[in-house]
Order: C-alpha cells, then sequence, then structure tokens
C-alpha cells in the first residue's frame, strides 16, 4: 500500500485542516493501478489541451473560453476549482481525529456557495468581463483599484499555489520513487502547458474531469462502506463510536478545543474566503449569461454538497470504524500509517481492494493539477489583463493579452516551482490559512461594498482592501502558527491562529470610515456612478 511521510500531510496542508505529523520511517511502494491510473489522466488531461489550444485565439478565449461554457458545465468545473484533495482526504482525516468538530469544513463551504448564488452570481456576470477586478471598476477609478486588486488577488493565489504544488510535487514522488525537486519541476510543467496552451477553455474541462472522478469516488466509497455494514447505518455509527478514543466526540462539538471567537473567526475565513477567491470569481465570467452563471452557482452547490454529505455522515465514520486499531495500517509505535490524514486512502483499500487504493490516490492527484490550473490562470489574469493590460498599457486597444498571460503563466509557473522546492519538508498549511484569510479580509469586503452600498469610494476602496490585507497577513505571520511553531518563537504577538474576524472588521470599517470623508471630486463620481451599475449589475449591459 501507497504511503508517504511528511510529504503526504503536505498534500493535506491545502486544505488549512490541522494536521497530524507522519511518522518517521513510512514508506512505502507504487501500486501498478495507481501509476496506470496517474498516467492515463495525465495524458488525458494533455489531450484536452490540445484539443483547446485550437480555440483559443483571443483574450476573451484564453481569459474567459469565449463565455461559451455552458451553465451545468461551469457549475462542475466551479465544484472542481474548488474540492482540492483535502475535501476528501483532509475532511475525513480531521474528522477521524475530532469527530463531530469538523462539520465546520463542512458547513461553511456550503454558506459560500450559497452566497455566490443568492447575491453574487447574477452581478458578477453582468458587470465583469475577465477578473474581478473589472466588477470593483465598473464605478471606481481603474488605476488604483486593480493595482489593489492584483496585489491581493495575486498574493493569496500564489499562497494557495504553492501549497498545491507542494502537494502533487509529494505525491508524484510517493508514486514513483523520484526526487522531490524533480516531482516539483514535473508538476510546474504540466501546470504551465494547461494554462499557456489551453488557457480557460482547457482548465474548464480538466476541472469538469476532475470533479466528476471526484464524485464518482467518493459516491463508490461510501456505497461500499455500507455495503460492508449490510447498508445499516446503526451498525456502522456503533461500530464507529465504540472504535474512538471519545466516542462522544463523533456526535457532539468540542474535540478542536476552540472557543466561540475562534470558532467564528475561522468559519468567517472559509466561508467568505472562497468568495473572494480570484480562480473561483472568475469562473463566472466564462458563461453567456446572468441566468447560466445562477445555474452554475446551483449546480457548484449541490455537487459540493453531495461529496461532502457523503463523507461526513458516511465515508469519515466509515474510516473509524474500519481503519482504527486495524494492525495493517499501524506502524511500529501504534500510530496511522501515514498520519490520520491517510485514513481515507487506506479505507478505499478496505473496502475497495487495492485497484480502488489505486484509483483514489490517481484521483486524488486529479484534484489537485485541476486546482493547481485554476490559480495559474487566476494568477496569469491579473498579471497581464489588470496590470499590464489596464495599468500599464491604460487600457489600450491592440494590446498582446494573451501573449501578456501566456508569459506571465511562465513566470507564475517558475516562481511556483522555486517556492514549491524551498518549502520541501516545511508544514504549509499557514500558506492556505493565509491565503483564505486575505481573500476573506481583503477581497470580498471590498467586492460586496463595491456591488451593495452606494457610499462606497475608490480611496475607500483601496483603504479598506489595504487595511484588510495588511491585518491578514500580519495576524497569520504573528500568530501562534507562524510566529512560535515555524519561527521559533516562545510567545505569538498575535493570540489567534485564526484572525479573519478581526481582519475583515477591519477592512469594513477603514472602507466606511475612509470613503465617508471622501469629500473629493472622484468619490462624487464614485457615488453617483452607483445607479447605473446597480441597474447594469441586474439587468445586464
Amino acid at each position: 500500500m501507497s504511503t508517504a511521510v511528511r510529504r503526504w500531510a503536505a498534500v493535506l496542508a491545502v486544505s488549512g485542516v490541522p494536521m497530524c505529523r507522519a511518522a518517521d520511517g513510512d514508506t512505502g511502494a507504487p501500486g501498478t493501478v495507481a501509476i496506470a491510473c496517474f498516467l492515463g489522466i495525465v495524458l488525458m488531461t494533455l489531450g484536452i489541451t490540445g484539443w483547446a489550444a485550437r480555440s483559443t485565439r483571443t483574450a476573451h478565449d484564453f481569459l474567459a473560453a469565449g463565455s461559451r461554457i455552458s451553465g451545468w458545465q461551469n457549475g462542475l468545473a466551479i465544484a472542481g476549482d474548488f474540492m482540492s484533495a483535502a475535501t476528501f482526504l483532509g475532511i475525513t482525516g480531521l474528522y477521524f481525529t475530532v469527530g463531530f468538530d469538523s462539520v465546520i469544513y463542512i458547513i461553511c463551504p456550503l454558506v459560500s456557495f450559497s452566497v455566490l448564488l443568492y447575491l453574487m452570481a447574477d452581478r458578477l456576470r453582468n458587470l465583469g468581463r475577465f477578473t474581478f477586478a473589472d466588477v470593483l471598476c465598473t464605478r471606481l477609478a481603474m488605476r488604483p483599484t486593480r493595482i489593489f486588486a492584483a496585489a491581493a488577488g495575486l498574493t493569496s493565489a500564489i499562497m494557495y499555489l504553492v501549497a498545491q504544488i507542494v502537494g502533487a510535487g509529494s505525491l508524484i514522488q510517493v508514486l514513483f520513487g523520484i526526487a522531490y525537486d524533480y516531482a516539483v519541476l514535473l508538476v510546474g510543467v504540466l501546470m504551465v502547458l494547461y494554462v499557456a496552451f489551453g488557457g480557460m477553455l482547457a482548465t474548464t474541462w480538466v476541472q469538469i474531469t476532475k470533479a466528476v472522478l471526484l464524485m464518482l469516488g467518493v459516491v463508490y466509497l461510501a456505497v461500499a462502506v455500507l455495503g460492508h455494514f449490510d447498508f445499516d447505518l446503526h451498525a456502522l455509527y456503533t461500530q464507529a463510536t465504540a472504535n474512538h478514543v471519545q466516542g462522544r466526540m463523533l456526535s457532539a462539538p468540542g474535540g478542536m478545543k476552540l472557543g466561540f471567537t475562534a470558532a467564528l473567526s475561522l468559519a468567517l475565513g472559509l466561508s467568505f474566503g472562497i468568495v473572494g477567491s480570484p480562480h473561483i470569481l472568475m469562473r463566472f465570467f466564462t458563461v453567456p449569461d446572468a441566468r447560466a452563471a445562477r445555474q452554475s452557482a446551483f449546480i457548484s452547490l449541490l455537487a459540493v454538497s453531495l461529496v461532502f454529505v457523503l463523507i461526513f455522515y458516511v465515508v469519515a465514520p466509515g474510516a473509524v470504524a474500519l481503519v482504527t486499531g486495524n494492525p495493517a495500517f499501524l506502524n511500529a509505535e501504534g500510530r496511522i500509517i501515514g498520519g490520520t490524514n491517510m485514513v481515507a486512502i487506506h479505507l478505499a483499500g478496505v473496502v475497495g481492494g487495492e485497484a480502488f487504493l489505486g484509483a483514489i490516490s490517481a484521483v486524488a492527484f486529479a484534484t489537485i493539477l485541476a486546482v493547481v490550473a485554476g490559480l495559474t490562470l487566476a494568477s496569469a489574469s491579473a498579471v497581464s489583463h489588470d496590470l499590464y493590460a489596464n495599468v500599464v498599457r491604460g487600457g489600450r486597444d491592440g494590446v498582446d493579452v494573451v501573449g501578456a498571460s501566456r508569459l506571465a503563466t511562465v513566470a507564475i509557473g517558475a516562481i511556483a516551482i522555486g517556492l514549491g522546492i524551498a518549502f520541501k519538508g516545511q508544514n504549509i498549511a499557514y500558506l492556505v490559512a493565509l491565503a483564505l484569510t486575505i481573500a476573506a479580509s481583503a477581497n470580498f469586503p471590498v467586492l460586496m461594498l463595491s456591488m451593495y452600498w452606494p457610499g462606497l469610494t475608490t480611496r475607500g476602496a483601496v483603504a479598506g482592501g489595504g487595511a484588510g490585507l495588511a491585518a491578514a497577513v500580519g495576524g497569520v505571520v504573528f500568530g501562534p502558527v507562524v510566529w512560535t511553531q515555524i519561527l521559533g518563537f516562545e510567545r505569538p504577538l498575535f493570540p489567534s491562529a485564526y484572525p479573519a474576524l478581526g481582519a475583515m472588521g477591519i477592512a469594513f470599517a477603514t472602507a466606511w470610515l475612509v470613503s465617508v470623508t471622501d469629500r473629493s471630486s472622484r468619490a462624487t463620481v464614485d457615488r453617483d456612478g452607483y445607479a447605473m451599475q446597480a441597474l447594469r449589475g441586474d439587468v445586464g449591459s
């Protein structure tokens, strides 16, 4: 059975889920099925890229797939863009450790997609073109707004991207036994190929493929677990409760030992970090109209709900019931081989044998590829469309956005490869915490205020978003994860590991205060432009 030492922990760091350290010396050899499935997925995604490259000519094609993606296709792509390997593996591992409290990682994404469905989908599609900065610039000054949006978007996207590429490189290292640095390089090259040649069309179909594979894998695993207990949920939960060290944690809160403020802050960061993530937001520009945008949000909500409900109510309890105490999955010290985040992989082997275990391992890699492609494209669009075309070139016609996007993709790929190698062996969960906190504290407040508050001004947006960005970065860097666990200082300067509550409050308060006190001529233009923006957001251009 394939296992990974610290690298599997890095694979699962993409969720920001607290992780147990794998024991040193846990090793394993890749299975034939896992390698065959892995190669099949790589060849299939490269084939998709080659097909998409023939249809990618203009900037609209490259950055938004020509807005020709249907609502149901885009909904699956959004689900694929969001659900990383940790959606399946990390949450199962967290449930295995803390029980019921893992529900916060189930509920918050459902809140996110509900907000997108009911508050944002229509207006995003009607107001935007390629990036969420387009929405802000409908009535706010272009240059300062795009500089802010690009800075905040790139910061969060690259942090998320580094976590993903380290995880993907680690998985390849496990499957093939090649050096970690070469594994990261291979993943980086694949990432650049997908985006540079296929653009949004290739990225979309890679994400759709991954979403379908993940849903099928989770459904099959859930059915297999239920079949193991003759489809008797009572028997499943009885066994799981009996196996867990603290059985009541499977049905009662308290496993994560979070206070109210910390739990609220974590929930806000997860919920609104997803809503403010550039790679999620830009997907709403790939559909032809607002109706398709609403359909996209609805389909993605259904897909994510299906996977999360099955994980929380069947797969995770099944892992507790069938993996706990099983000597086949324990090392010499009596701990789970590869750490608790490996329990979903172990469970696949129990109920489906080596073939299903190999397939699930390959699906885990496919999930990372899809998220990496989306993050890379979001980063490239911020550089080419927001900074180069609109800030440097002033939005003039004739700018080669496709060429700039491809150059940006190569540059971002090189940066991600370098950082992926630099973070070898490190606990990088804080990178994702930083990415989601930035998106929740900088992008989300400004985006919501621009769409729903007539009083927002350019100065208020930039000041509020900038303050949220600084507070988010400062809260993570000076908090207990980075300041004490990573940097080794005795006491953190910021007491909580989850700074989203304070950072979001600072962002909203600063944006409001600066806007209401702004008496500049530009502020008058910003306020007067709201009525037209609201009309366009509701009915389209």
